[in-house]
């Protein structure tokens, strides 16, 4: 069980699993920008990189339940080398490829292995993570994705140069050999006494009954619009930036105390759940980062739009990890990494949706507007993460297994007694 699953080898396999999800991460945000680039240099318009983004997106939603159902009946730990070889090998084939429509094809194949990589390192904090310790671990979990998504674009940048055929494709090679060094992390990482799924044997319980559980649908909505928030932050604000007449290299400074922010946020977000709680701290955030996002479509000065973004990433910081325990520890036992696979469908499902949606609204009211759509989308964040309140001081629901030994259910009929 989580709780006992703690202690035989201490916590250094959560800091192994941050090491290796900061290069699996690191190797798919420098691959991202580097395959549109590469499509480009292949004859590609706007619509055909649009289409090889949808794939890596789209692609792994049929894959996503499938992989928490395997990883609810079995072990965390394989799916993690698997989603590394596949991360890899999608960078790779990437590099090397001669069409727009192989292109696609490892998108979608570098797509799959992140989800892979996701759902099984998701699943190993839940399982090897005892209650009172999830809120802390998941968000330590999730410092490994702002450091790659930090240095990943970054990287990119240094290496697409003018020739953008060569040099993207050198760029989705490296980005393949980052991806691989996060195998020298993984040995071992599983506790040999969590191996086994707590309920291997039980039955499968409905998707339909997971996303009726109280508190799955809240937490799913929240990560799906901190994200769509994220993405449409880093899509647009170049965009703003040109606009107002920001340099690019503003733009990226900003977008990058945005991402300091964000890991700032998770390296003190325990001490700020004991402050205000889980439910309060989400619906705090949630609701402060709707105020600020608006705030972006204001023509403010730079130094303002500056510290606006800091307190964005802070609060965009709170989202991920604390829906991750949301989603956790309101699932059944025996479906906890179905619900997670459900929660990355739905943020698949937001990655697709969102910029579409705001692309539609830009051209119709401007390019601050897709903002204010996101302000809207993260006060019905914060209301649902209000309406979905578990019953404990701690803003999670109380945890299934208790401490000491559960006493035997008895009948009151006669002649049951003890029996099940």
């Amino acid at each position: 069980m989580p709780g006992a699953s703690t202690r035989p080898g201490g916590r250094g396999w959560l800091l192994r699993l941050v090491i290796a999800f900061s290069f699996a991460q690191g190797a798919v945000s420098m691959a991202r920008p580097a395959v549109s680039y590469r499509a480009l240099s292949l004859g590609a318009d706007e619509r055909a990189i649009g289409v090889i983004a949808g794939v890596y997106a789209l692609l792994p939603l049929f894959a996503a339940v499938p992989l928490g159902r395997r990883t609810d009946h079995g072990r965390c730990a394989p799916l993690l080398p698997v989603g590394v070889v596949l991360i890899a090998g999608g960078c790779a084939l990437s590099g090397t490829a001669g069409s727009l429509a192989a292109m696609a094809a490892w998108s979608g194949v570098m797509g799959l292995g992140h989800l892979c990589f996701v759902i099984g390192a998701q699943s190993l904090v839940a399982r090897q993570s005892a209650s009172e310790e999830q809120d802390r671990n998941f968000g330590h979990f999730t410092i490994g994705a702002s450091l790659g998504q930090l240095a990943g674009p970054l990287a990119a940048g240094a290496l697409i140069g003018a020739d953008i055929d060569r040099t993207s494709a050198f760029a989705l090679l490296v980005s393949a050999a980052v991806a691989a060094v996060a195998l020298g992390s993984l040995w071992r990482i599983e506790h040999v006494r969590t191996a086994g799924a707590p309920a291997g044997r039980a039955a499968k319980v409905p998707v339909v009954g997971i996303l009726r559980t109280r508190g799955v649908p809240a937490g799913i909505f929240i990560s799906l619009a901190v994200l769509s928030a994220t993405d449409i932050l880093t899509a647009y604000l170049p965009v703003v930036g040109e606009d107002r007449g920001i340099a690019p290299a503003t733009v990226g400074l900003l977008l990058s105390l945005r991402a300091a922010a964000t890991i700032a946020c998770r390296l003190v977000m325990t001490p700020l759940i004991g402050l205000l709680g889980r439910t309060a701290l989400t619906v705090v955030t949630c609701a402060l980062a709707a105020l600020l996002c608006a705030g972006v479509a204001l023509p403010v000065p730079v130094w303002a739009l500056g510290a606006m973004l800091v307190l964005l990433g802070f609060c965009l910081g709170v989202g991920q990890p604390l829906s991750m325990t949301t989603v956790v520890q309101a699932a059944p036992d025996e479906a906890r990494s179905t619900a997670l696979a459900l929660r990355l469908t739905g943020n698949r499902l937001g990655q697709v949706a969102a910029p579409a949606s705001a692309g539609l609204i830009a051209g119709v009211a401007g390019v601050a507007a897709p903002f204010v759509m996101l302000g809207g989308l993260l006060l019905v964040a914060a209301g649902l993460g209000a309406r979905a309140r578990p019953g404990r001081p701690g803003g999670g629901k109380a945890p299934r297994r208790a401490s000491s030994p559960p006493r035997p259910r008895s009948s009151t009929r006669p002649g049951c007694r003890g029996r099940r």
